[in-house]
């Protein structure tokens, strides 16, 4: 809990540090990876050059100041974040080396209007959020037998396909064979990719979109272009271009708090783009282990060509007697004549199930629609599950 002594200097510079908080952020990574160059290979880089790093850095130190003290509200976001550094193999080392370059950068950025005690204070809030998740990040690397800072373990491809125009699908399994842990539908995996041109590695995170306890892990990348206000995806590129199968891929440990809860209660996913791989994973275990469970699958893309593992999913839900599948095309396509024209419009669902679990991923902007729509309809707010990609992890606090 905040200090009493520290109390009002925070709430009195929050909206100072608000207004300066990109900046702040930027000075402090740009001054952080001076000293520790090391650490660029943890960083999105994409996420660095388009300034949605440094917001999401600001937002969340931010967040936490204003909400310590509603554990209801910050609690699920501190958990998002811990599963994100775990999948990063965050240390408890790091957050040293990130606490002391970014309250020296809010001193820096800021000059004399950071007075010792302002100084002191942020400095009480960084270490109560930094603790908070190096005691959840302790917890999680327990659950998965993780030792943490050691070289991550290496996976082989299998095989690469191509689940849609701009996708594949890559099928990893355990080198020499070994079968490979099980996870939770839903959750995703890191992967580490060199960039020898650039003499880095950089990780990313996508969702398992096969059903767990195959022994082998599938993902689904999604080819980022350039253009849209963003560069084109390093990673993505390299994996779609260069690798091969055969090849060796260093991976994280299964992170994520987004996954299929337990029960039989119904289950209702929404999806757009490539957000629809980890419900094809929660798709094929409702599939094999729950026939009998409810399903109601909603996914909107722009065509039939962009429609990723078109043939699976209309093959789960065909297998289940109480499911069914709702397509959005922004372009009309007749090899599915059955799609809604436009975009998502939970209108056209009818009646939703109010004492469903809802399960969205997609683009932030995407989400946060169907969020509303589904409160607007009456859903509680606990049934509501997101799936956050990016640096944005706030979505509970917007």
């Amino acid at each position: 809990m905040l200090s009493t002594t520290a109390r009002p200097f925070i709430e009195a510079t929050v909206p100072v540090l608000l207004a300066n908080g990109e900046a702040i952020t930027r000075h402090f990574y740009q001054r952080m990876f001076h000293d520790h160059p090391e650490l660029l290979n943890l960083f999105n880089l994409g996420n660095q050059a388009s300034g949605g790093q440094a917001q999401a850095l600001a937002g969340a130190v931010y967040a936490f100041a204003v909400h310590m003290d509603k554990p209801t509200q910050i609690g699920p976001v501190l958990d998002r974040i811990a599963h994100k550094h775990v999948s990063l193999g965050i240390t408890p080392a790091q957050y040293t080396i990130v606490g002391r370059h970014l309250l020296a950068s809010i001193g820096e950025v800021l000059g004399e209007a950071i007075t010792q005690d302002i100084a002191a204070a942020w400095d009480e809030v960084y270490w109560l959020m930094a603790s908070e998740l190096i005691a959840r990040e302790a917890r999680l690397y327990q659950e998965r037998n993780w030792q943490v800072g050691a070289d991550w373990p290496e996976v082989v491809v299998l095989a690469k396909e191509h689940a849609s125009e701009d996708t594949v699908a890559l099928t990893l399994g355990g080198v020499d064979g070994v079968a490979l842990p099980s996870f939770l539908p839903g959750q995703y995996l890191s992967v580490a990719v060199p960039l020898p041109d650039r003499a880095l590695t950089q990780v990313r995170q996508y969702s398992y979109s096969n059903a767990p306890g195959e022994g082998v892990w599938r993902i689904t990348v999604k080819r980022v272009e350039a253009g849209s206000g963003g560069p084109e995806g390093m990673v993505s590129s390299r994996i779609h271009s260069d690798l091969q199968v055969g090849d060796r891929l260093s991976v994280g440990p299964a992170a994520g708090d987004f996954h299929l809860r337990e029960g039989m209660r119904h289950v209702v996913m929404i999806s757009a783009g490539v957000g629809i791989t980890p419900m094809v994973s929660m798709l094929q275990h409702i599939a094999r282990m729950q026939p009998q469970r409810a399903v109601t699958f909603a996914y909107a893309t722009s065509d039939a060509a962009h429609f990723p593992h078109r043939q699976e999913i209309e093959e789960g839900v065909r297998r289940l007697p109480h499911a069914s599948c709702h397509v959005w095309f922004e372009k009309p396509d007749p090899t599915m004549p059955s799609a809604h024209p436009g975009r998502m419009n939970l209108d056209e669902l009818g009646d939703l199930p109010h004492d469903a679990d809802f399960y969205l991923c997609g683009p932030l902007p995407f989400m946060q629609q169907q969020r509303r729509s589904l409160i607007a309809h009456g859903v509680d707010r606990s049934r509501i599950h997101c799936e956050v990609f990016g640096p944005d992890l706030l979505g509970e606090l917007q």
